[in-house]
């Protein structure tokens, strides 16, 4: 699409918008079980593309995707009565006689840039909360997951007139002529490096954003944690979606104590999840394209690789990898690694990890297995990041009723939910006061009486 086509697409939505259609309860309601009925009719279609992209299992792809994006579906058909609501606030006696409301309202016409690991979910997710607040939507997903674009685009095409939400495939260019234009909002979901670009577009036309980022996400792991079970869910979480996940632990951060039991016990659930041969597992994916595989690769450092290693080019699969004896200045820990290679680095104290963390840039996610509530409250009151779990991985980002979002260097903004709903939202101060009664002590000519009157109702 050229830059003049998508300049004219967004023309449309804004009438459409400010027609006022989006605007009813009723026609958002509609607008989300219309994509609700599609999503389901389309699942094995979504299943195959992805599959495609990403080599996903059908399971992995409903647990991860769709499972997740009819699960926020239902949570908005749910609430948004609700949510929508004018909200009544209390009004301060100075003002009386008055009422005081938070009125929910739509930026407009947004635009919705998702990326290519989770292409549905990160995709959809977005798009339901800004329908939900009764924005107009253009939708921009990767060029790397071709064939989920295409599904989603067929999806949206089947679903809404391209006035009210439009999908945009393509790759640089059409991002950045997207970027170029004026929108009401921009969501954009990616890496830093592009982050900073949209950022840039933005500010020309004071545009507010919402960065969905990423960054290195720290596993902790003390001295007093349950190793085995840590082991079975850091692997679950690294190695989902061949380590192309935001907020898969991106490196573990252990006491030394428990390295090397550690290691044994995480070498053992690659094992048993992923079996001894896991590049010929038809459950485990693949990476996302040569240039993202060679990436990997050269991030790792063979002399320090303990287990795994292998890769296939011909499929682009990398083995679930484990990494010891890394360093903070080894070349994996320049970057977010987004693969399925696990560095092991270790701490003697935990003020001395601590420490270290304040260092780094704030990640997406940050995740501590320990038995000690005091360790897991320290890390977490004194180390700034998005999200994260006490004993587990991942799986705060499941949920709509919280949000999920970045802090500094991975992001800014959240979605999911109410918090979602809120991000496409506009709320509006509104004070409607009464005409029958009209209190004299704000108008000239001021008087002593006046001035009583007002530090009485002001201190």
């Amino acid at each position: 699409m050229t830059e003049q086509e998508i300049l004219q697409l967004i023309r449309k939505q804004k009438t459409y918008y400010y027609s006022g259609a989006t605007l009813p309860i009723s026609k958002r309601l509609s607008a989300l079980k219309k994509l609700q009925v599609s999503i389901k009719n389309h699942k094995e279609d979504i299943h195959r593309a992805l599959f495609q992209d990403l080599g996903k299992s059908c399971f992995e792809s409903y647990m991860c995707e769709t499972g997740l994006t009819l699960s926020e579906l239902s949570y908005m058909i749910r609430h948004l009565r609700g949510f929508a609501k004018d909200k009544r606030v209390p009004t301060p006696l100075s003002q009386f006689p008055s009422r005081s409301v938070r009125k929910p309202s739509p930026y407009g016409t947004v635009l919705v840039m998702s990326p290519w690991n989770y292409p549905f979910l990160l995709s959809m997710e977005p798009l339901i909360d800004a329908l939900a607040a009764g924005n107009t939507v253009i939708l921009k997903p990767s060029a790397y997951s071709l064939h989920t674009s295409l599904i989603i685009e067929h999806i949206i095409r089947e679903c809404f007139d391209p006035s009210y939400v439009a999908v945009i495939t393509g790759g640089h260019n059409e991002n950045a002529a997207l970027l170029n234009q004026h929108f009401d909002y921009i969501f954009f979901t990616g890496s830093q490096h592009v982050g900073k670009e949209v950022l840039k577009k933005a500010s020309i036309f004071l545009t507010p954003v919402t960065l969905e980022l990423g960054g290195k996400s720290p596993c902790i792991v003390d001295e007093t944690a349950d190793l085995k079970l840590a082991a079975k869910r850091i692997v679950f979480g690294k190695f989902l979606n061949c380590g192309q996940t935001c907020v898969a632990p991106d490196y573990i951060y252990c006491n030394k104590k428990v390295k090397d039991q550690l290691i044994r016990q995480l070498i053992l659930q690659i094992q048993k999840q992923f079996s001894e041969q896991p590049l010929k597992n038809t459950n485990y994916g693949k990476i996302i394209n040569k240039k993202h595989f060679e990436r990997i690769l050269n991030l790792i450092e063979p002399s320090k690789i303990i287990y795994g290693g292998e890769s296939d080019p011909a499929t682009l699969k990398i083995a679930p990898s484990i990494m010891d004896s890394v360093t903070f200045e080894d070349p994996i820990m320049q970057e977010e690694i987004f693969g399925p290679v696990l560095p092991v680095l270790t701490y003697e104290s935990m003020d001395q990890a601590i420490h270290r963390l304040h260092s780094m840039p704030h990640p997406l996610a940050l995740y501590i297995f320990t038995s000690s509530k005091e360790s897991a409250h320290r890390v977490f009151s004194h180390v700034g990041f998005g999200g994260g779990c006490v004993n587990d991985v991942v799986i705060h980002l499941a949920t709509s009723e919280m949000g999920f979002g970045g802090f500094g260097e991975s992001g800014m903004g959240s979605y999911h939910g109410k918090a979602g709903f809120d991000t496409f939202t506009h709320y509006k101060s509104i004070v409607n006061k009464k005409t029958w009664l009209d209190l004299p002590m704000r108008y000239q000519p001021y008087t002593s009486l006046h001035k009583k009157i007002i530090r009485m109702f002001l201190k």
